[in-house]
């Protein structure tokens, strides 16, 4: 003899199954029409380029290259220079953005802190200029022409070009680290908060000291957060393009492809979409993989 099943519960089931897929749609959907479209399409459109037929005024269209767009990339002198570039630049300037903002977000959240508010905000206050305002700004600080800054530093005996092709990228750090270092803190004090009271107190009262709390206590249990500020700012270096285009007006130190984000730019100005499209599949390539390896190699060590 069977027992029939209830209706209302087997649909109250199947709502309660399908309820984590949709809390996922309201990411899902922009994922999908703004990342993943996008990027087959750019994949796509690198797979072909065009020809002309007829003649230099003749009419052009599209064959199939398969590969050869990627070839030629990395084949290119200026593909090898700017990620090594941007790569020296993530070694020097992500560690001390990072730890910059880690000291203000331990420093805001010390029992000592006065005027948290307004700090918090004076800090993130960088992050909302817009980063074409800010390089500008940061330019004309940079000019010799017009800085008071530099004519400062003259007057002290210190010889600085900071639009100088040797020190123009870490020019561009400065900008950088300006701007996101409120950013990151806000993510890395927003942990803090999450660090159980009863801990703390516990050890004040075994006698530890605020330097010896945040570093046994309080980074240990927001290593999560350092590791998510830390692929953001991996991601956001190779996509390194507003500071270096605004920087290139105004010194002759900062080309065409001095970035790979600047160069895919200037190549689809050039017209030349097809190579651009590969240069950005390539570059979405090298984040992916760098991005996986610090999680990979943070969730190791964490382990």
């Amino acid at each position: 003899m069977t027992v029939a099943k209830n209706p209302l519960a087997h649909r109250r089931a199947r709502r309660t199954a399908a309820a984590p897929y949709l809390f996922l749609v309201p990411f899902l959907v922009p994922f999908v029409l703004f990342t993943l479209l996008p990027v087959a399409y750019a994949f796509w459109q690198s797979l072909h380029r065009k020809e002309r037929v007829g003649g230099t005024f003749g009419r052009t269209h599209e064959v199939f290259a398969g590969f050869e767009q990627y070839a030629d990339v990395l084949k290119a002198e200026f593909f090898a220079d700017s990620l090594l570039r941007v790569g020296a630049f993530a070694l020097v300037q992500v560690p001390l953005m990072l730890l910059l903002a880690l000291v203000l977000a331990l420093l805001l959240d010390s029992t000592v802190a006065r005027l948290k508010r307004f700090f918090r905000l004076v800090y993130f206050v960088p992050y909302g200029i817009p980063g074409v305002v800010a390089a500008l700004m940061w330019a004309f600080l940079y000019d010799p022409r017009l800085s008071p800054l530099v004519d400062g530093l003259r007057s002290a005996g210190l010889a600085v070009d900071p639009l100088g092709a040797g020190s123009i990228l870490w020019s561009i750090g400065n900008v950088v680290t300006w701007t996101y270092t409120g950013y990151n803190m806000l993510i890395l004090y927003a942990a803090l908060q999450a660090v159980p009271a009863d801990i703390s107190e516990a050890a004040r009262v075994d006698g530890a000291g605020g330097l010896a709390i945040a570093l046994r206590i309080k980074i240990p249990v927001i290593r999560p957060a350092l590791v998510l500020t830390g692929v953001f700012s991996i991601i956001g270096t190779l996509q390194l393009f507003t500071e270096p285009q605004v920087f290139r007006s105004i010194s002759t130190s900062v080309t065409s492809t001095y970035t790979p984000n600047l160069a895919a730019y200037s190549l689809a100005s050039g017209d030349d979409y097809s190579a651009a499209a590969a240069l950005s599949v390539l570059l979405a390539a090298v984040t992916f993989v760098l991005s996986f390896a610090f999680l990979r190699f943070t969730t190791r060590r964490q382990g």
